[in-house]
């Protein structure tokens, strides 16, 4: 590629190095921020660059997050090709959320959720005005020792309700995050589709597409999208989810339920022969139940849209599944209205690190592709001016006396 030739300018690039290294560091008389502040005080931020540089390590999220000089996306390039160099050694089972200790558990569709809701730390609630206490150093924040989880009494004969209707069953032991979601259809009528249904049972008894390893292309399977969708570029999501719900794509779901927790990561090691768990995560994993009228193959019942990511990232993950509802599109025999349900143009553009790429290389120099360029637009005026001279040829001396004296006559 020619914008790579560079010569002569050495010495520039490293003094733009040292220029940013001196302006990320800011005013040395003011103390600098560690990578354990930033781990413990900007969760949200690290959380979103282990998300989308499909690496779970808070500490080298916050490392790259403060050597970004704050810009999540460029953090999240520096976490993806760090994760490049890693070996892999095992291949974990699949998490199990329905085991989730749970700190976050809602459900937008029925106020006495089975199980209880568990609201967690959340903005929903709060007023959205500047807290000018925070300018103040050394602010001290308790949490609640313990929190109280109210169950309606009327809870057991709504869950009954619900499993009548073959739309939920409720859980065995009467707890939250024990086998138990409030999108599940666990009665077998088929009134709502597992979140994992139409699109992905094809792939049930083979091994799941690996888009590090593998090259997509489309069309392809849920499973594929998924992992796509998962470490794609959340503002990207976030604006194809709102699109659906505009009428670009028919999607105007229900959160049935979004919860936030920690789960066991399992290996099975051949030379162990047993399951251990190797590490705990947080994860965010959103079901989004959206009506579907029916097809001749189908029945009308409700779809699922399903997200999962690392860390507490709900926007994201709501996003995810919309999206991830809106890709089903054509497995269900839907109409393809809206950018959204374009399986090519959504997984190909999501993906931040690519996109990025491919708008910041523009500053390298490109001497020579523009050089060629502006030689093609010289030689293609030159064509334009001589088809001109042939279509419309100059007035000779004695068609222009005439067009003169006709004018002159008309007057």
């Amino acid at each position: 590629m020619p914008y790579v030739a560079v010569k002569g300018g050495e010495q520039a690039i490293r003094n733009a190095e040292a220029l940013l290294k001196a302006k990320r560091r800011g005013d040395e008389t003011v103390p600098e921020l560690s990578v354990e502040q930033i781990k413990q005080q900007m969760q949200l931020a690290v959380n979103r660059v282990m998300a989308e540089g499909s690496l779970y390590d808070p500490d080298l999220a916050a490392l790259a997050i403060k050597q970004a000089w704050g810009d999540l996306v460029e953090a999240a390039f520096l976490l993806r090709a760090y994760r490049t160099t890693l070996p892999r050694l095992y291949y974990s089972e699949p998490l199990d959320t329905s085991a989730m200790a749970i700190q976050r558990r809602i459900s937008a569709i029925f106020k006495e959720a089975p199980g209880g809701q568990k609201l967690g730390p959340t903005f929903d609630y709060i007023h959205r005005l500047l807290d000018f206490k925070l300018a103040a150093e050394d602010n001290t924040f308790s949490a609640p020792t313990s929190e109280q989880v109210d169950v309606d009494e009327t809870t057991p004969r709504v869950a009954h309700t619900l499993q009548q209707e073959g739309l939920v069953m409720p859980p065995g032991n009467g707890t939250v995050g024990h086998g138990y979601r409030m999108g599940d259809d666990k009665s077998g009528t088929g009134s709502i589709t597992h979140p994992m249904g139409h699109g992905c049972d094809q792939q049930q008894d083979t091994a799941p597409f690996d888009i590090t390893r593998q090259s997509l292309t489309t069309p392809t399977h849920r499973d594929a999208r998924l992992q796509n969708l998962a470490r794609g570029d959340e503002g990207f999501l976030l604006s194809m989810a709102y699109s659906t719900q505009r009428g670009y794509g028919k999607n105007h779901p229900f959160a049935g339920e979004i919860r936030m927790g920690e789960v066991d990561v399992i290996i099975c090691p051949e030379e162990l022969g047993f399951e251990i768990a190797i590490a705990d995560i947080t994860v965010t994993e959103v079901q989004m139940v959206n009506q579907f009228k029916g097809s001749k193959e189908i029945p009308p019942q409700f779809t699922q849209g399903y997200g999962l990511t690392f860390g507490y990232n709900e926007r994201k993950t709501m996003a995810m599944a919309l999206v991830d509802r809106a890709l089903q599109a054509q497995d269900l025999g839907e109409s393809l209205d809206g950018p959204a349900q374009d399986e090519e143009f959504v997984l190909f553009h999501s993906d931040n690190i690519e996109a990025q790429g491919f708008v910041q290389h523009l500053k390298l120099p490109h001497y020579i592709d523009f050089q060629a360029e502006l030689n093609l637009i010289r030689k293609l005026r030159r064509d334009y001016e001589r088809t001109q001279e042939v279509t419309n040829p100059p007035l000779t001396q004695v068609e222009s006396h005439s067009l003169v004296s006709q004018e002159a006559t008309t007057a």
